[in-house]
């Protein structure tokens, strides 16, 4: 009877325990997220700091960009489904461990090669974190009430990430050398580390059998080919070098499906496709990312090259999409409690359709107040359909599989990223190009080069100089106006393809609690039950 007693009061205190930290446990998640985030873009504007140091080739340049984001995606559902095996909490410090080390690598880093092979380590320990922060969130609340909450939040916070990366980035320039973009990781890493040990829950599934490290490798190597192709479509390279990767990435991927279908304990249980709302979910990720980030780029552009603004008042007037981002993430748990998966992510693509529409008023001359109210609905929409979109296919997975179900989630989130540059970029060169091969007193080869993008436009024009330069500048600003309102129609079609999509989700939440629930330590407890690394 003792026995019972002491048993029943140590569940107690756990419960106890759960209901105190599983909120700290949130803001220690959202701490990852933010830091993953905000790496992804603080780059960006060091790159010609960077430059002028290092004095990279331009392929070595590329890699420098791209190798972060490449490696990120192509290893996600590997750490994702590694994470599920051998415990999420796990995966997450060692992730942390990789991304403070190769963040002290990146800044101190002597010579090109050097910082590319720093951006690859963080790559990795990114791909390690971010499907590790979604997995253990889903044990964390298994409540899908409070998860929904805390998806908000943690989709809030990853909005915040990928806005305030340039803003620190453009700061750190002002007063110090390009390497202190990455310094500013490692304070916030020595702080989650012993954080993360004392508070995480260690988690992993229920599959039995070994884990598939040749179907991992073949993800792995399928996903970065198919990035890397994607990424270069979205520069305008059309070659050996851009289909050769397409096909041996789809291959290897096909026979990643077959062989996962063959096994008797897949590393990626493909059922999980077989319900609707789990695919239309992972559907709808990708077209709103693809809307959002092809946007942004054409945006940007738009903002500094037609109107003239400078890059911190190009990155001010897009404030009110993050801002906007934010609310919609924050209010999302009581908009999917009342409206349902359904209608909020429907409504959502329908709301970013009509932003978009909004944004084909846009001219040659500023309005200030038009930008700010199709930005806000922009940021609104689509932050309200990535949010219902995660929480629905969260919901659906098995909790035995939420890290492999996260790393799709973010695998589709960097595939439409990519394919939002690639296919909104390549809708916008064929609406800009032809309109620069007929301007009076311009050489053919000047054309030709000028029709490549808005910037090459502007140093033709300024290499020609007189009435024939002002001329092509004209021109080429007409003829980008021209290519943007083309690219936002098409953009708001698939939008609108989106929300048809949407109708296959379910029209209510169901907020049935689960039969077994993850413990997280109590804080007596802690010490004896945390799993070492």
């Amino acid at each position: 009877m003792s026995g019972t007693t002491t048993a029943a009061a140590g569940l107690r205190r756990r419960a106890a325990g759960a209901g105190a930290n599983r909120w700290v446990v949130l803001v220690v998640l959202c701490v990852s997220l933010l830091l993953v985030a905000v790496d992804a873009t603080v780059l960006h504007v060091a790159v010609p700091a960077v430059t002028e140091d290092l004095r990279p080739g331009a392929i070595e340049l590329l890699w420098i960009v791209d190798t972060y984001p490449l490696v990120c995606a192509s290893l996600l559902i590997l750490f994702g489904t590694l994470g599920d095996r051998v415990g999420r909490r796990r995966v997450l410090l060692l992730g942390y461990a990789l991304f403070g080390v190769a963040s002290a690598l990146a800044a101190f880093a002597p010579s090109a090669q050097v910082l590319i092979l720093a951006r690859g380590l963080l790559g990795v320990g990114g791909a390690m974190i971010m499907p590790a922060t979604l997995s253990i969130l889903r044990q964390v609340f298994p409540d899908r009430r409070e998860r929904a909450l805390a998806i908000g939040i943690w989709s809030a916070v990853a909005a915040v990430g990928a806005a305030v990366g340039p803003l620190l980035g453009g700061f750190l320039l002002e007063h110090f050398w390009w390497g202190s973009v990455f310094l500013v990781n490692i304070p916030l890493m020595l702080v989650s580390l012993p954080v993360g040990r004392l508070l995480l829950p260690e988690s992993r599934g229920t599959a039995k059998g070994p884990w598939d490290v040749i179907g991992a490798l073949m993800a792995a190597a399928g996903l970065f080919a198919v990035v890397l192709a994607v990424k270069r479509l979205g520069g305008g390279e059309l070659g050996v070098f851009t289909v050769v990767p397409l096909v041996v990435g789809a291959v290897l991927l096909v026979l990643f499906v077959r062989r996962q279908r063959r096994r008797t304990y897949p590393l990626v249980d493909l059922r999980m496709f077989g319900r609707p709302a789990f695919s239309t979910s992972v559907g709808c990720i990708v077209l709103a990312m693809l809307a959002l980030v092809g946007l942004e780029l054409i945006a940007a552009q738009y903002l500094q090259l037609v109107l003239g603004l400078s890059p911190l008042e190009t990155g001010l007037r897009l404030l009110p999409l993050t801002f906007a981002a934010m609310a919609a993430g924050l209010a999302g748990a009581k908009l999917l409690r009342r409206f349902g998966p359904r209608r909020m992510v429907c409504g959502g693509f329908c709301l970013t359709a009509v932003a978009v529409l909004t944004l084909t008023a846009m001219g040659q001359s500023d309005n200030a107040g038009l930008l700010l109210c199709g930005f806000v609905l922009l940021g609104f929409g689509l932050e309200t359909t990535l949010f219902a979109a995660y929480e629905s296919m969260l919901s659906e997975a098995p909790p035995e599989q939420a890290g492999g179900a996260a790393a799709i989630g973010e695998t589709s989130y960097q595939l439409g990223a990519g394919i939002g540059i690639a296919l909104l970029g390549s809708v916008m060169n064929a609406a800009y190009a032809p309109g620069l091969s007929s301007v009076p007193g311009v050489p053919a080869s000047a054309s030709a080069s000028a029709g490549h993008s808005l910037g090459e436009a502007y140093e033709v024009a300024a290499q020609l100089g007189g009435p024939v330069g002002v001329a092509l500048r004209r021109a080429a600003r007409d003829c980008f106006v021209h290519g943007l309102h083309v690219t936002l129609l098409v953009s708001a079609g698939l939008l609108l393809l989106g929300a048809v999509m949407a109708l296959r989700l379910p029209r209510t939440m169901q907020c049935e609690m689960p039969a077994a629930e993850v413990e997280l330590p109590a804080p007596r407890e802690v010490a004896e039950s945390r799993v070492s690394v």
